[in-house]
């Protein structure tokens, strides 16, 4: 059988996450109906994952710094995470539809 492909690598990562995730919330008690929809799909959590693993690069870890600071100018992380996310699209074309649907829910404290 073949390797997969880094993507297919990730995805199945992904869904093995929300699966372990959608586990434990119902054993919790959590109404899936209540919860389900909350949840990242599965290129979302590809794109959340590559997002973290880019924060604690060099590339990426001091301009996160620059833009998080107190004292960084107004939009400054709203243009951070546009740059990383635009990064990952460019990186990974067939994550774009997620990344661009994550970016109008850009938390400011990620």
């Amino acid at each position: 059988m073949a390797e997969p492909t880094t993507l297919e690598r990730l995805r199945q990562d992904a869904r093995d996450e929300l699966s372990a995730l959608i586990e434990l919330r119902c054993r919790l008690g959590e109404d899936p109906w209540a919860f389900l929809p909350e949840l990242p799909s599965v290129d979302e959590q590809v794109v959340a994952t590559l997002r973290e693993e880019r924060l604690h690069s060099e590339r990426w870890s001091p301009a996160r710094a620059r833009a998080y600071h107190p004292t960084a100018r107004r939009g400054a992380v709203e243009r951070f995470e546009f740059e990383i996310l635009r990064d990952i699209a460019i990186d990974h074309p067939e994550l774009s539809t997620a990344v661009w649907s994550m970016l109008g829910r850009v938390p400011t404290a990620w």
